[in-house]
């Protein structure tokens, strides 16, 4: 009780004040990749503290940087310059700390990197392709595994008997897994439904909507699950705990890492509007 209690005055203090950043990221596109460039460096910093990674300067500020200059650079095209930049710069670190650093946490710290960054980016790719619609898309992408794991919560508190995956993460179940995707198909036509009077000018696919709801809700237990082995593997209960009753910033968008992929990708072979 008192979990879900700290996670309905997390929503009270982050709805306000998300619906902010959402009015200035319609007019201000730029302001979106700041956004996002900053929640990816804090998810890295998360995940290499995870390891105790986040002291070693060598690690720490190659991954730092790709973070934050990847927003910026898929404006430009040079996403695959840095991409490749980033792995020469970290075998480099690699084979002159070699007695300093193993080949497991570079690895990891590269994987890491690369996941969360393209993961979160994905978010800003379609935009253009829409009229540069962005808010629509970040709400989108991070509103469907959010309904669906609140949906998975509240749905397993109250009717959960069968464990998910109790190895990895004992208190899913499987009547949460079915409530999250219901919650986050629900949740996906809902924001086509709100958008609808604010881009008056266009008609929502609502097949679409509910075909993102669907694999976006399931993908994102995936994703969920990925995260919460790595925390088992590293022996910490939460990558963070700035959001009471969720943890840290990994432990909030460790969903969306994984699902905001699959939205570009079905936004991108099937258009979301109709006209």
């Amino acid at each position: 009780m008192e979990s879900m209690k700290a996670r309905l005055l997390t929503a009270v203090i982050g709805i306000p004040a998300a619906l902010g950043v959402l009015i200035l990221g319609e007019h201000f596109n730029w302001i979106m990749n700041i956004i996002v460039a900053l929640l990816c460096a804090m998810m890295i910093f998360e995940l290499l503290s995870a390891k105790k990674l986040h002291n070693n300067p060598f690690v720490m500020v190659p991954c730092a940087v790709y973070a934050l200059a990847q927003p910026f650079l898929f404006i430009f095209g040079y996403e695959l310059i840095a991409l490749y930049a980033f792995a020469l710069v970290m075998f480099f670190i690699l084979i002159i700390n070699s007695t300093k650093i193993s080949f497991s946490d570079v690895s990891f710290s590269i994987l890491g990197t690369i996941l969360i960054s393209w993961g979160m980016n994905s978010i800003l790719l379609l935009p253009p392709m829409y009229y540069n619609r962005i808010s629509l898309f970040f709400v989108l992408c991070l509103g469907v595994p959010w309904c669906a794991d609140a949906g998975a919560y509240f749905t397993g508190v109250f009717f959960g008997k069968h464990k998910l995956c109790p190895r990895v993460s004992p208190n899913k179940t499987v009547e949460g897994f079915i409530g999250g995707i219901l919650f986050g198909t629900l949740g996906s036509v809902a924001i086509g439904f709100v958008y609808s009077f604010v881009y008056t000018n266009a008609e929502f696919n609502y097949l679409v909507l509910l075909l993102i709801g669907v694999l976006a809700s399931v993908v994102s237990v995936l994703g969920d699950l990925t995260f919460s082995l790595i925390k088992r593997y590293c022996n910490i209960k939460d990558y963070g705990s700035i959001f009471p009753g969720h943890g840290g910033f990994l432990d909030r968008f460790d969903s969306v890492i994984v699902s905001a992929p699959l939205v570009f990708f079905i936004g991108l072979y099937i258009p979301i509007f109709i006209i």
